[in-house]
């Protein structure tokens, strides 16, 4: 026969785990509204800044850095737009500081050490820039033909265009140096509170399609030159790129973290009631038990 005692505390540890729950999911309910309404107001510059990037390579006919101050990769576009043989790959994986979200965490990081095996058979090097602690942990413990660079952890909880320029400067530089030959970002795009999808990318080298001209469209002049102008809008285009996948994976991830929260919460309840039903079943049984004792006792006499 169960015990009652161990029933009840086995009630009052799960009733305890749905507090937490709820409390996780109240929270997350909370953040991913915010979230959500951040990453659709983004969307249209966005849109905006890959038309107008697409209108101005139409215009300019050959890249060149004469006469431009160049200081940092990121200002090198020209080295930016040039495709080279691909014989190191780097991925910006974008995860979560924190678990009890669900899958999320795991199905990117599926994904990644998939997208490694690939590389590793074309005889592609592998070089990986985590971003969220769960990224960090999960390479630094694993082994395989890849290198992992230094990580970045604040900017997965808090999405900022500071920790997105530092990203791109980071990897500008790296693909500059000739360190990497082409950047992928694998992160999930948000569709709505229920749902997103796990998504992969090029970063560099830009590869962005080069708008036709209609004989409707506007003249632009740039001034000082189409080239000053392009070394400013390849750095905002790759920023703003990364900082819209930093935006998106933030929203997806409070989105699966409350929709977690929410099925442990219903599995907690299932589990009380349960518990409940057992527990009334012992203690009649215990019940019936001293019933009967007493009876026999009472025959004895």
């Amino acid at each position: 026969m169960p015990n009652l005692k161990d029933i009840k505390s086995r009630i009052s540890s799960v009733q305890n785990t749905k507090k937490i729950t709820k409390a996780m999911k109240m929270v997350a309910a909370a953040k991913v509204k915010k979230a959500e309404n951040t990453v659709k107001a983004a969307r249209p510059f966005s849109d905006e800044l890959l038309l107008l990037f697409r209108k101005l390579l139409a215009s300019v006919q050959e890249y060149s850095t004469t006469g431009l101050k160049v200081e940092r990769g990121l200002e090198n576009y020209p080295e930016l737009l040039v495709k080279r043989e691909i014989k190191t790959e780097g991925l910006l994986v974008i995860t979560s500081n924190k678990g009890l979200a669900g899958a999320y965490n795991a199905n990117i990081i599926k994904m990644t050490l998939k997208r490694i095996n690939d590389n590793t058979a074309q005889g592609i090097k592998t070089v990986i820039y985590p971003v969220g602690q769960k990224a960090i942990s999960a390479f630094k413990h694993k082994a395989g033909d890849f290198e992992v660079k230094k990580g970045y952890v604040a900017v997965a909880n808090d999405p900022t265009a500071t920790g997105a320029n530092l990203i791109s400067e980071d990897i500008a530089q790296d693909f500059v140096d000739g360190k990497i030959d082409k950047i992928n970002v694998i992160t999930t795009h948000f569709n709505n509170m229920m749902s997103y999808n796990i998504v992969d990318w090029t970063i560099l080298p830009v590869k962005v399609e080069k708008a036709e001209t209609h004989e409707l469209d506007p003249i632009m002049d740039f001034e000082p030159s189409a080239s000053a102008v392009l070394q400013k809008l390849v750095p905002m285009y790759i920023t703003n790129s990364i900082f819209q996948a930093l935006l998106e994976a933030n929203a997806s991830e409070l989105a699966s973290r409350m929709t977690a929260m929410s099925a442990a919460s219903n599995n907690a309840e299932e589990m009380i009631n349960t518990l409940t039903i057992d527990y009334n079943k012992a203690r009649q049984a215990a019940i019936t038990q001293e019933l009967v004792e007493i009876v026999s006792g009472a025959q004895a006499i």
